[in-house]
């Protein structure tokens, strides 16, 4: 425009003109670049305000993982190596936009911001990366990863945008320009732009980073609580108000949903089994997410276990009371077996008995008899009076307060007869005089179902020939032991009216002993 052959008037105008149109540009540059710098204000503004909101949620996963360790621990450990990689990263760019201000005076004149010397010479060495590029290049790429491998498989998206927002070209590192060529993805976004456009382009790399940072930790939290409420995580209860139900009677019961989460730990278990408090490791212990009791069923009887179970959340104490009930009852170990015509009891013993109701506690149950007294669970002790029969009713409340009765007669035996004995032998014996001398006399029940401890008071004894002598005690005297050195080989002695009576029951009368013979052998 200023060559050529033109005149001095048409070369000065044509200068005039060039200085016209530099100026213009030199205006519209100033206004582009203090767009840039307006833009990068924004930009960490919201970095500021995205940093305080990750602070906090890394702070409350930080309370729950104090509140349930076992659920929000592996959470937050991950939580923790994000925000330690992205801080890492952040401070990284953070120092390098301070080395690139270091020589601007005011950090917001941003119209002074247009030269790209420093990353030019920091980034560059003519065609190749600089050491500085290299690690600026590094970095992106070694955040990118770790983030990646940080995150699990679930969180795809949340992966897919960590490609995206920290992509450094192709395969190749190449980004394609507009005239179709290719260029190096540092050189094509770096090189040769105004250090503000530089800057902000950085400070958009650190909104990124926590951007991703706040996808990652919410992406988690939200995995979490989408787990929880699953439907997976439920499994069906049966609530009914009592533990057993009779033939014929109303079933009253509903089918409940119950969360069954192994990491839903509660901070306290205050629990009582019938009023006596419950000890972890000894009484019960929290395993898969439940309080698993360890205690016996106890006694026969209803038992019940109340209190409640403390569970904090966000700081704040939550009691979820417990009061269930269970019953016990006496484990069947035989078959029951009665011959109908046997309900026997004998009189003058202490008769042993069993008396219970299928389906009631012990402790519920009560049975009545003259005579008859109650031990201990379901053993009773019946020592029957006169007459021929006695009659024992038993009664019971069941769980739903009802009451059941029953009723069952026995007969009234007396003790059978015992049969007098001598050396343990019974009717007759042979033995040497002096055998017999020093022998003692005896009453056995033979057969009998008690075993019972009988002594004897007194008998008479008969020598043929010789007058009947009446001895007091178990053994011949020396009235009888005379008439004795008078009998013969071969003769048949006596030992008859022997009075026996039952050692711990001295007042109830036996029957008449049977006698014994005994043969003289010498």
């Amino acid at each position: 425009m200023a060559g050529g052959k033109l005149s001095p008037r048409q070369k000065m105008i044509n200068l005039m003109y060039l200085i016209f149109i530099a100026m213009l540009a030199l205006n519209m540059s100033k206004e582009v670049l203090a767009a840039f710098g307006l833009m990068n204000e924004k930009l960490e503004a919201s970095n500021a305000k995205t940093t305080e909101n990750n602070v906090a949620f890394l702070n409350g996963l930080e309370t729950k993982a104090s509140e349930n360790a076992e659920k929000f621990g592996p959470l937050l450990e991950d939580a923790k190596k994000i925000k330690e990689l992205s801080q890492d990263y952040y401070d990284y760019l953070e120092a390098l936009k301070g080395k690139m201000l270091t020589e601007i005076k005011d950090p917001k004149d941003y119209q002074v911001m247009d030269k790209s010397d420093y990353l030019d010479q920091k980034f560059f060495q003519g065609d190749n990366l600089a050491p500085e590029g290299k690690e600026f290049l590094k970095r992106i790429t070694d955040y990118r990863t770790q983030v990646s491998a940080v995150l699990p498989e679930s969180m795809n998206e949340v992966k897919a945008s960590v490609q995206t927002r920290f992509e450094t070209g192709d395969a190749n590192g190449k980004v394609e320009k507009r005239d179709g060529t290719k260029q190096d993805w540092i050189n094509y976004h770096f090189e040769g732009f105004p250090v503000v456009a530089s800057l902000t382009k950085i400070t958009q790399i650190q909104a990124d980073v926590k951007a991703t940072e706040q996808d990652a930790l919410q992406s988690m939290l939200e995995g979490q609580l989408t787990s929880e409420v699953s439907m997976t995580n439920y499994t069906t209860l049966l609530e009914q108000e009592k533990s057993a139900f009779y033939a014929g009677e109303k079933f009253s019961g509903a089918v409940v949903l119950g969360r069954k989460d192994a990491t839903t730990r509660p901070n306290e278990v205050n629990l009582t089994l019938d009023g006596r408090k419950l000890n972890e490791g000894k009484d019960y212990e929290i395993k898969n997410g439940q309080v698993k009791l360890l205690v016996s069923a106890g006694a026969p009887g209803d038992h019940k276990i109340a209190g409640n179970l403390v569970f904090i959340q966000d700081g704040e104490r939550t009691e979820v009371p417990v009061s269930q009930t269970f019953a016990t009852i006496t484990k069947p170990n035989a078959a029951l077996i009665a011959a109908d015509k046997m309900n026997v009891v004998y009189r003058g013993v202490s008769n042993p008995m069993s008396i219970s109701i299928p389906g009631i506690p012990n402790n519920k149950v009560s049975a009545s008899a003259p005579g008859l007294k109650k031990r201990e669970g379901s053993k009773y002790i019946m020592n029957p009076g006169t007459g021929r029969t006695v009659t024992i009713v038993a009664s019971g409340t069941l769980p739903d307060g009802q009451r059941v009765s029953s009723k069952s007669e026995f007969r009234i035996k007396d003790i059978p007869r015992p049969s007098g004995s001598i050396r343990g032998e019974t009717g007759s014996a042979k033995m040497p005089r002096r055998n017999l001398e020093i022998a003692t006399i005896g009453a056995l029940l033979e057969d009998f179902d008690f075993d019972l401890n009988l002594a004897i008071s007194g008998f008479k004894f008969k020598v043929p020939g010789q007058p009947t002598v009446s001895v007091n005690g178990n053994k011949l005297d020396t009235r009888a032991k005379s008439a004795l050195k008078r009998a013969k080989r071969g003769d048949a002695v006596q030992v008859f009216d022997i009075q026996a009576y039952i050692t711990n029951n001295k007042s109830y009368k036996l029957k008449k002993v049977s006698p014994v013979i005994i043969e003289i052998t010498n």
